[in-house]
């Protein structure tokens, strides 16, 4: 097993947790992601879960061949239901051991495993921090997690914003928490949320 693979599984679950908490009447709000409302943001994530999912299974076609469109950003009628079930199935698609190795695809980009892997965690946590606050709600996550995604943000921002992903990096003190320090990486102030 990827030493990788329980952190993928415990931002998951959290994630799920705070989608149960959204309540109808936040949907059309303001989130940190600027250009999306919070239902466009628990839309991604849902599409997110299914596409990361193929690319774990090598299962290249449709679900990774394009980066999403805007069909991606509408709701489905039973999110509720499905979209835990989307991130489930991501989670148990990166237990796979062979998930991590050779090349796989998402979004239309071909990457090591390893990388895409690394990428479907951050995207997990930065819009399951982006839905938490934007409903209210915190997004506890373990430090070990938290950890992975900072690490992985900064080994491809440090040259600057990357377009299409995340915005330039936010100033914050090196005393913040260890999630705080990952969603600036990610161009989110989470001091304006807080």
């Amino acid at each position: 097993m990827n030493e990788m693979t329980p952190l993928v599984a415990k931002a998951c679950a959290r994630t799920s947790d705070v989608l149960a908490g959204v309540t109808d009447d936040q949907l059309d709000g303001a989130t940190p992601c600027e250009k999306l409302s919070l239902r466009e943001v628990v839309a991604h994530l849902g599409g997110l879960g299914v596409a990361f999912a193929a690319a774990a299974r090598k299962d290249l076609g449709e679900l990774t061949d394009s980066p999403p469109g805007a069909a991606a950003f509408e709701l489905d009628a039973d999110w509720r239901t499905r979209y835990p079930d989307n991130l489930a199935a991501l989670a148990d698609a990166w237990r796979e051991p062979d998930a991590w190795d050779g090349m796989t695809r998402v979004g239309g980009v071909d990457l090591p495993g390893g990388v895409c892997g690394m990428v479907g965690l951050t995207e997990v946590v930065v819009h399951g921090w982006d839905v938490a606050v934007a409903s209210g709600q915190a997004y506890e996550i373990d430090d070990d997690v938290a950890e992975a995604v900072r690490a992985h943000l900064a080994s491809f921002t440090a040259d600057g914003p990357v377009e299409g992903l995340f915005d330039a990096a936010v100033e914050i003190d090196s005393s913040a928490t260890t999630l705080d320090r990952a969603i600036a990486l990610s161009g989110r102030d989470p001091r304006v949320w807080a």
